[in-house]
């Protein structure tokens, strides 16, 4: 049974009865009123809420004793080892089953940050973290108790050691606006500056950072912001590594898509039927693709010129329940989605269809992302209900539910980075989570 599933809340011996609560503890019925105030403690909320922390806890348990099991039956490192050298196991089913073990078999540890200026660290809750494609660096928006957002990075080189070092200052342009999205941008060399959209009431702000802004240097001789622009409500951006749009990155907006090269100003804008809410540019090609709130996924060859209407979708596929998080596979012949209703799908390209479903993911509303590892064949997400699942690419089997290590809530939802090496080509493997004012790392051994 999912851990975060609530089909538990009727005992199934006992009838259910319209606004009644039936407690199997003391083996009786409670009204339930309507209403959600402190003078109404047994709500249907309340209820859910109280059965979903008690087996948050009994998960979290389980884990400190290392009772949690493998999912499926006989996986052990000497069932597999024996089976490897019988000739029973290919090296490819042999690789990717020992990294279903190596998942059941992660520990949390806890990471002592560090900061300059030891009154940042430990300080603002995380909301967003995002690694570079090395993953030497995660970057960090912070919320704030004021409004707005912190921001800083996160240097992965003392992960192996007993404690992370960060270097986190004060962002000097928009510290009042919150943050939508955030990529890292390759401009004068691999992962040099930060794309974020930022909103405030109105309008909103796309901002190009370099990076080198987060650093122990001299402030004097920090780089100022390359480019910035108001906007109306950005939802996503991305930036292009295609050569033939070099220095281009796309906003995601309200029924539009704006691509800005940042060196020459220009800027291409689509129109599009619904709010953009994912992106990500294929590598091989010049090639967009969005995800729409409508449930819409489409691709934009950006090369061309703007054009009315919708001819210029070249490829189109259809959710049930708007888009949240795309990813575009290695070899870019399929596409992985993931959208409020909690499906994630993986598309064939070639064909337009859908040819796998990976289950569990929990989503009504909100923005989450996916976190996909091809070289170890896994699929990682944290679900509005705060779960970190992991699953298999290959067949699309749950190989563990991870529980948030603080309660449920909002604003508490985990944000994750999964790498087989963290702090570098040197690096330790292992899963990150942040979540509130605090850091874990999961060994991956």
């Amino acid at each position: 049974e999912d851990p975060s599933s609530s089909s538990s809340m009727q005992n199934s011996v006992a009838p259910e009865l319209p606004g009644f609560y039936y407690d199997p503890e003391k083996n009786r019925y409670f009204r339930l009123l309507p209403g959600h105030n402190n003078h109404n403690p047994l709500t249907k909320d309340s209820i859910q809420h109280k059965v979903m922390e008690c087996k948050r806890l009994r998960l979290l348990e389980e884990e400190e004793k290392q009772n949690q099991k493998t999912t499926r039956a006989g996986l052990n490192s000497s069932v597999l080892l024996q089976k490897r050298q019988l000739g029973l196991l290919n090296s490819t089913s042999y690789c990717r089953l020992v990294h279903e073990l190596k998942v059941n078999c992660m520990q949390r540890r806890k990471i002592e940050i560090h900061s300059p200026d030891s009154s940042v660290a430990g300080t603002n809750n995380f909301k967003i973290i995002v690694a570079d494609v090395a993953c030497e660096r995660i970057f960090t928006v912070n919320d704030v108790e004021h409004g707005g957002c912190k921001y800083g990075i996160i240097n992965l080189s003392g992960l192996g050691k007993e404690s992370l070092t960060v270097e986190m200052y004060d962002n000097l342009y928009f510290t009042n606006r919150k943050v939508n999205s955030v990529c890292w941008a390759s401009l004068t060399h691999p992962d040099s500056h930060l794309c974020l959209m930022g909103i405030a009431e109105t309008p909103g702000c796309a901002s190009l950072l370099p990076a080198s802004l987060f650093s122990s240097t001299n402030p004097g001789d920090r780089p100022g912001m390359l480019c910035s622009f108001k906007i109306s409500t950005a939802w996503s951006c991305a930036w292009c590594l295609n050569p033939q749009a070099d220095n281009c990155f796309s906003t995601g907006l309200t029924r539009r898509v704006l691509v800005t090269n940042v060196v020459t100003g220009h800027r291409q804008t689509f129109g599009t039927s619904s709010d953009v809410l994912a992106q990500q540019f294929a590598t091989q090609t010049p090639v967009l693709y969005n995800g729409c709130r409508s449930g819409e996924v489409f691709s934009i060859d950006v090369r061309q010129r703007n054009r009315k209407g919708q001819s210029w979708k070249a490829i189109r596929l259809f959710h049930g329940s708007a888009v949240t998080s795309i990813h575009l596979m290695e070899a870019e012949h399929y596409l992985m989605a993931a959208d409020m209703a909690g499906k994630i799908k993986l598309w064939d390209l070639r064909t337009a269809k859908c040819v796998k479903q990976y289950k569990g993911h929990h989503n009504e509303y909100a923005l989450l992302p996916l976190h996909v590892n091809e070289e170890e064949g896994l699929l990682t997400a944290v679900g509005q209900d705060c779960y970190t699942r992991i699953w298999s690419l290959q067949d699309a089997h749950l190989l563990r539910t991870i529980p948030s290590p603080h309660p449920s809530s909002k604003d508490a939802i985990p944000s994750v980075v999964f790498s087989s090496r963290l702090g570098g080509s040197r690096g330790v493997p292992g899963l990150l989570m942040a979540v509130k004012q605090d850091l874990y790392h999961f060994s991956y051994n």
